[in-house]
């Protein structure tokens, strides 16, 4: 019989339950420099299924998965590095894609050290006595087929993932309604048995059901909400900053079970895993000690606006409507900051209130004064503006000027912020445009325009994975941004994380074909990853759409793009425009995937184009003179080796402590010897 697992939030009757839970034995608080361990996780949401009937598809996975990630990577939080993080969300969350990154990608990169994290949300299956995730393209008419079995992954979690800690986090739940109680027990069984070295923790226990809603944070289902809380800090019981296996098992079912009245109970076994290890790490948290029961309570904010967002401590927790408080439970008791802001207007806050353990404190969010810029700053910042859309350095300098008198008229001005960020950027003075992106997002957090310029900046100053963090949070924000989205491309084919840039570049140019940057990122990530038959098609997409007189160059540069997909390129926009530099690298990329197809005449050319728009450039001369050489030994002419030798002691000439230059010495030095042998009549 097949069965149908995991409808969140579904009502139904209770069965009589078995006791199951984590013994929480209280640690002593981790003191000197804390090791955080090279680190990988897969993310796994799934609300809406291909070929689940109505009543299977779910509200809150995708949305829970979306925030588990931004505290994975979050400085203070998981610590993880952004490009180690892999997702699949909704469509993507394929059988085919799950077993790439369970079977493949994880085994592949993971050793023996390392920290491995393993998330899903969505529905399992129970069929024939087996136990099953349910990826998004399941068929209900042959679950073993179209599903992946709870056995392999176990044998896949236990023998092939190489890791010191290992942990899944598993909401695949199941309702009473439809599921028969013995079925729901062997479904949380197999989770929290897969492996003894590894730390499971499952959304219930046997024969329970899971329950999502609005009323966690806006819309999550409470075993993630209250996962997300724990990852933040709020299960840090020694006050040492550290989150344990042991910690994050505590605070998730001592709460859900609160929450839920005990009819639900997250639930993991002890096999031999380390009770200590490390899921998360909040430096910030160690000032405040450790908690006292009881330990946590509660605020349900308030507002007399729509579209008002609340921070906590510096932290986004949603955002909330007049007609729909926002609840937020589970944390530790003392004094938070609570600040509410919306585009446009006065925010309310920074403030402290209180939370007191046991009790949920009910504060109101006033947002009620329109911000009115005065007609002397309104004129300034128009007259920056016009200067920098004309580009280069004269402007920019005189951009500045001009932005910066607004904001001596009105210090509110985020806009002006803004603009003298992205003015100083184009500058290349970094930390002047560091210093007014941040005051930017300080006078309006919810800016998600400026978080991505902000995102931009870092982009340039090689501080990838802050740049990852801004440029989440603002797609968060406006997932319809094609701008945003192309960063994030850049930022992720930079890292290395070719799967991830791609996405997000055809995400991009999904919602706007035109976006020509998007199809430069994508080329190239689809040349990184030696796909150079579509990469090629995406250049000259590219090319095309940005053909036009580089004296417009300035409307592109509203984020930086200075240093390229790990050429080493980095240039000012005091001296070469940003249209120019990706035109440049365009035809270099061109001239690459030619030269690997051995499309030699093509490939010079494209390097040749490349070197008319940046004679200068080192790894343009050292290309062009490996494909005269790869040419020469196809072809055999001696006025090849000429062409070689010139382009490789151009670039000894350009950098001769470059590790192309030691190459291109040696070149040199066989080209002389095949030179002189052809002299004397020797065949090449």
């Amino acid at each position: 019989m097949r069965i149908l697992l995991c409808l969140l939030g579904a009502v139904a009757a209770f069965g009589q339950l078995t006791e199951r839970d984590l013994k929480f034995v209280k640690q002593p608080p981790i003191t000197g420099t804390v090791g955080i361990p090279r680190s990988y996780a897969l993310i796994v949401g799934i609300s809406d299924y291909a070929k689940l009937p109505p009543r299977g598809q779910l509200k809150f996975p995708a949305r829970d998965a979306a925030a588990v990630y931004a505290s994975l990577i979050s400085a203070e939080g998981g610590q993880f590095p952004p490009e180690n993080v892999h997702r699949l969300i909704g469509k993507q969350a394929t059988l085919a894609n799950l077993r790439k990154e369970l079977e493949e990608w994880l085994p592949g990169v993971s050793k023996d050290g390392d920290r491995v994290v393993i998330y899903f949300a969505g529905h399992g299956f129970v069929s024939g006595g087996q136990a099953y995730l349910a990826p998004y393209d399941i068929d209900l008419a042959d679950i073993p087929g179209t599903s992946y079995s709870m056995k392999t992954l176990g044998q896949v979690v236990g023998n092939r993932i190489k890791a010191k800690w290992k942990v899944l986090l598993t909401d695949a739940c199941h309702s009473g309604a439809i599921t028969p109680e013995a079925d729901a027990s062997q479904i949380n069984t197999s989770l929290v048995r897969l492996d003894q070295s590894l730390f499971s923790l499952t959304a219930s226990r046997d024969r329970e059901q899971s329950f999502e809603s609005d009323i966690w944070g806006g819309g999550h289902g409470v075993f993630t909400y209250y996962l997300i809380k724990a990852i933040e800090g709020e299960a840090d019981d020694n006050g040492d900053g550290v989150i344990t296996a042991d910690e994050l098992a505590e605070y998730v079912r001592v709460n859900v079970r609160r929450e839920t009245s005990s009819r639900q109970n997250p639930t993991a076994e002890r096999g031999s895993f380390d009770p200590q290890m490390i899921l998360a790490y909040n430096p910030s948290r160690v000032a405040r000690g450790p908690a006292q029961p009881p330990k946590f309570g509660g605020l349900i904010v308030e507002t007399n606006m729509d579209g008002v967002e609340v921070f906590v401590d510096g932290k986004s927790q949603g955002t909330v409507n007049k007609d729909k408080p926002l609840r937020l439970p589970g944390l530790l008791p003392g004094v938070h900051t609570i600040k509410g802001v919306r585009m446009g207007y006065e925010p309310d806050g920074p403030r402290e209130e209180t939370v007191y353990p046991g009790q949920e404190t009910t504060v109101s969010v006033r947002i009620t004064i329109a911000r009115r810029r005065t007609k002397a700053a309104l004129d300034a910042f128009d007259e920056g503006l016009e200067l920098y859309q004309k580009g280069f350095e004269k402007n920019y300098r005189a951009a500045a000027v001009a932005f910066e008198k607004a904001l001596a008229i009105d210090a509110k001005y985020s806009q002006a912020a803004l603009y003298l960020g992205r003015t100083y950027n184009a500058l290349y003075e970094s930390e002047k445009a560091k210093d007014a992106f941040k005051r930017a997002i300080e006078i309006d957090p919810d800016y998600a325009e400026a978080r991505a310029s902000y995102g931009g900046m870092l982009l340039d100053l090689g501080d990838l994975d802050e740049s990852i963090r801004q440029l989440n949070a603002s797609v968060v924000k406006e997932p319809g941004n094609s701008l945003t989205n192309s960063l994030l491309a850049q930022a992720f084919i930079r890292k290395g994380a070719l799967a991830e840039g791609e996405r997000f570049a055809r995400e991009s140019i999904r919602l706007n074909a035109g976006h020509a940057e998007a199809h430069f990122w994508l080329a190239e990530g689809l040349r990184f990853s030696k796909q150079c038959a579509e990469s090629r098609k995406e250049y000259a997409e590219y090319l095309r759409l940005s053909d036009f007189d580089s004296k417009l160059a300035g409307k592109l540069n509203y984020y930086v793009l200075g240093y390229l997909a790990g050429i080493g390129k980095k240039k000012r926009a005091a001296q070469t425009d940003i249209w120019r530099e990706l035109q440049f690298m365009a035809h270099f990329g061109l001239c690459d995937c030619a030269r690997m197809s051995k499309e030699y005449d093509v490939a010079i050319r494209s390097c040749q184009q490349a070197l008319s728009l940046d004679h200068s450039d080192l790894f343009a001369h050292y290309a062009l003179g490996v494909t005269y050489a790869e040419k020469f030994n196809a072809q055999k002419s001696a006025g090849l080796l000429a062409a070689a030798k010139t382009h490789f002691e151009t670039v000894v000439r350009l950098n001769p402590e470059a590790q192309e230059a030691e190459k291109a010495k040696k070149y040199v030095a066989n080209i002389n010897q095949v030179l002189v042998a052809m002299a004397n009549g020797a065949n090449p």
